[in-house]
Parts: structure tokens; sequence; C-alpha cells
């Protein structure tokens, strides 16, 4: 027997939430109900729906930004858009922003049921032909170190649908207040998607052997990475060298190890592979920017100096924007076109188009 579908319903009016829970519910449907739009982000990666049903409108907030909202968390969940208002004018908005389908209020119980059994088992077929998400550890020494250098990175791993973790192992104490550093890095983990592993070693007096190594090897032991992105050996800043030295011990049954640079990298820094961000470049730069206490005291966190380097870098790959690495073991394909679950929603669609015309 298959897996219940899981529907989370986003609709200001309690009335109408209940009517879809009551009706989803009996089909065996797993129904999440919120009032307010603004837990849409945090419930999707609470209860990882089968397809969302929201609103057009509601109180300070529309159903075409709740479609953003829901899939910068999770890409290509199928979304249903409902409104109270006949009008063409709706529908179009509604589409042009990736509804997948537009209902009008009341909703009839048969083409409710109709349109959520669809659109989630077509979800869950497509999602079935991908390959398995990789699992990403970014490891850096003190907050917002891994932001500089991988975040562009990272957010096309989060919108292939990886999961992503960051390892930080110190709070940043000579750089600020630790307090607002380690609420600034949560924040940062939180607008990216990833599970933060936040450690307290000293700032500036991390060693490359012991505590480091067991604190790196206790994350990779739990999560199992695929994937690591870590500080280059080319350093001037010695906390850095020092988890460079530490990771590439613990991490070395893992198949994919690539260093990233740093506002202290050195001339020696030796990137050979550059990886496009052009779609990320902006969240990159508000993700560095989250760490407010680090925006007034360094030229690195500005958006000129984030533009500037991707610029660049660009130089050595493709597009106009891309993040350097020193490949140490290599990955394969850092694309992240292999695992975007939209794309394979589209195709799973067009297969099934084509056969109905024939």
């Amino acid at each position: 027997m298959s897996e219940p579908y899981r529907v989370i319903v986003i609709e200001d009016d309690p009335d109408v939430a209940f009517y879809i829970k009551t009706v989803l519910t009996k089909q065996g449907c797993i129904v999440q109900t919120f009032h307010d739009p603004a837990f849409a982000q945090q419930a999707m990666r609470l209860y990882e729906p089968d397809v969302v049903i929201t609103d057009i409108e509601m109180p300070g907030i529309t159903g075409i930004q709740v479609i953003e909202l829901v899939r910068a968390v999770r890409p290509g969940t199928p979304v249903v858009v409902m409104t109270a208002h006949v009008s063409v004018d709706y529908a179009v908005e509604a589409l042009r922003a990736n509804a997948d389908e537009f209902l009008t209020k009341p909703i009839p119980s048969a083409d409710l049921i109709a349109v959520v059994t669809r659109l989630a088992d077509e979800f869950r077929r497509a999602k079935a032909s991908m390959p398995d998400p990789e699992v990403v550890l970014a490891i850096g020494a003190h907050p917002d170190d891994v932001e500089l250098g991988v975040g562009g990175i990272l957010l096309g791993h989060r919108s292939a649908g990886d999961a992503v973790h960051i390892l930080t192992l110190s709070r940043g104490g000579k750089g600020g207040q630790v307090s607002e550093r380690q609420t600034e890095a949560f924040v940062s983990a939180e607008m990216l998607g990833a599970r933060l592993h936040l450690e307290d070693l000293p700032d500036s007096e991390i060693a490359e052997n012991e505590p480091t190594l067991s604190l790196i090897a206790k994350v990779v032991a739990e999560i199992r990475p695929t994937i690591v992105y870590v500080h280059s050996d080319h350093d001037m800043h010695q906390d850095h060298r020092a988890v460079h030295k530490a990771a590439l011990l613990a991490t070395r049954a893992v198949r994919s190890v690539s260093c990233y640079q740093s506002p202290s990298s050195t001339v020696d820094f030796r990137p050979n592979r550059f990886v496009a961000i052009d779609e990320f470049l902006d969240k990159k730069i508000q993700l560095v920017q989250a760490h407010k206490s680090q925006v007034a005291v360094s030229r690195a966190h500005t958006s000129d100096a984030l533009l500037a380097a991707a610029r660049y870098w660009s130089r050595f790959g493709d597009g106009e924007a891309c993040e350097p690495l020193e490949i140490v073991r290599d990955s394969g394909d850092l694309s992240f076109g292999s695992a975007d679950v939209a794309l394979a929603l589209k195709a799973h669609r067009q297969a099934q188009a084509s056969q109905l015309s024939q």
C-alpha cells in the first residue's frame, strides 16, 4: 500500500480550509492547514508535501508570493491556486507564476480530489525517476566562511533538492559578539534551507588535530556526506589552514572534496573548477549580508566585492558569475541540473502528453 499523499492547505478562511481538509482526509490524504501564510516555508520543511493548495488573496501576501516561498524550499512542488473571483486575469497571473492548477470557489469535491490526486501522483513519479539527492557538507572555521566561499554553490544544491549541512567550528568571538554572530549563522542557514552544526572551538586557536578532527568526523559519521566543501590550505588565516587539514583526514572516505576561496586566501590558491552561480548570485549576497555584524567591518561582505569576485572568476567558467574550487577528489557534475525535480516533473508531463497524442 502506497504512503498517503501529504497536502498543505494555506487558506485564511477557516471554513474553506476545513472543507478542503475534510474532503481530502476522507480520501486518505494527510492534510495540514495553515491560516497564516507566514508559516509556508516552515511547513514545507516540516511536512514535505506532495501538493500545496493556497488561496490567491490573503492578508499581507498573495498566493503568487506563496508559490515563490514554496518553490524556494522545495523546487517542483505542485501548487494549486484557489480564488473566489471568476476572472481570466487571475488565472493568467497564477499560471504565469507557475501554478499547476487554478480552481474557482466553491470547489466541487470531485474536482478537488481529481486535481490533488493527479498532481501528487505526477510529483511522486517524477521524484522516483530522479537520482538520489546529494548530501552536502560545507565546513568553515567561523560563521560566514562557507557563505562567502560557496554560498552560490550551496544555493544550487538546495535548488536541486540536495540536503545541505553547514559545520561551523567556532562562534567567531574574535570578530564580534558571540551571541550576535551565532544568531546570524542560524539566520543565514535558515535562509539557505541548510542544517547548521555549530561548535565552539576558540576563535583563532583552532587545532589541526584534536579536538577539531573528532568534531568533523562526528558530523561526517552522522550525515554521511557525498560532497564536502572546505577551506583551502592556501590561506593566511591559521584557523582556515587547520580546518582544511583536519577535514581532509575526517573526510577521506567521501567521494567528492573541494576547497573554496576565502578573503584571506593567498596567491597560491589555484582553482581548477569554476561553477556558474548566475541565478543564485543575488541570494548569495543576501546570505552573506545576513551576517550583519560583519558587513560594517569587512569589505569582503559588500555587494560590490561579492559581485566583482564572481564576475572575475567567470572569465574561466560559463556564465557571468562563478565560484572557484580547488578539487581534491572529483565529484563529477556540479551543475545541479541532474537532480532538479521540477525538470523531472516537466519531463514526466511531456511524456504523458506524447502518449495521449499518439
